[in-house]
């Protein structure tokens, strides 16, 4: 089985490896590479099964969820422009803190929210929020909206649906890749514009 493979992780790791998991992705840099969308969505799937108690997984996803972003903004406050000339490397590309500033423009604070929906993104949007300075109290704030969106959203998602459809547990790998696919699409549109848009 593939170590990112989110059937594999929660079965292997359990409630304490998710919850780590989902506060790598949130709070370090080299997190992005992490599946947490399929992972909160595949947990809440096999908590409706018995395989986890549901409410420490969701409680303490959603803790690490915010604690991972606040590292994220604790780091990019230290760090701070440095991280812009840093060396493309295995772990690290400037492309994807590129994305992100470009979605942080877009979007301003509500990045910090949205950003949570969209892989790599939500790696990069803290960092950035703290190398912009933006006030922590403000940050916490959409950072706790965030965190609850997407940890109890997914979480609570997959334990509904795994409570309600009968033999759930015969679907759980289409339902996983249907998650990786619709987790991506934004990514694809990105890079589709980016494709298309006309060079200035």
């Amino acid at each position: 089985m593939n170590f990112l493979d989110p059937l594999f992780l929660v079965k292997t790791l359990g409630t304490l490896g998710v919850i780590v998991v989902i506060f790598s992705e949130s709070g370090l840099f080299f997190g992005f590479f992490l599946p947490g969308d399929s992972l909160l969505f595949t947990a809440g799937l096999l908590a409706s099964q018995g395989y986890l108690s549901f409410w420490p997984l969701l409680f303490g996803s959603f803790f690490a969820a915010i604690l991972g972003d606040s590292v994220g903004y604790a780091f990019g406050r230290k760090v701070g422009p440095r991280i812009f000339s840093r060396e493309d490397s295995r772990f690290f590309k400037r492309a994807y803190l590129e994305r992100t500033k470009i979605f942080y423009e877009k979007y301003g604070k509500k990045t910090i929210v949205l950003a949570r929906f969209i892989p790599i993104v939500r790696t990069f949007a803290p960092i950035l929020a703290g190398i912009g300075s933006m006030k922590y109290k403000t940050f916490l704030t959409y950072n706790v909206v965030g965190g609850f969106g997407w940890t109890v959203g997914l979480i609570s998602s997959g334990y509904i649906l795994g409570k309600t459809v009968p033999g759930i547990d015969h679907y759980i790998l289409p339902i996983i890749l249907l998650i990786i696919i619709v987790s991506m699409i934004p990514n694809f549109v990105d890079y589709w514009k980016a494709k298309h848009s006309p060079v200035r």
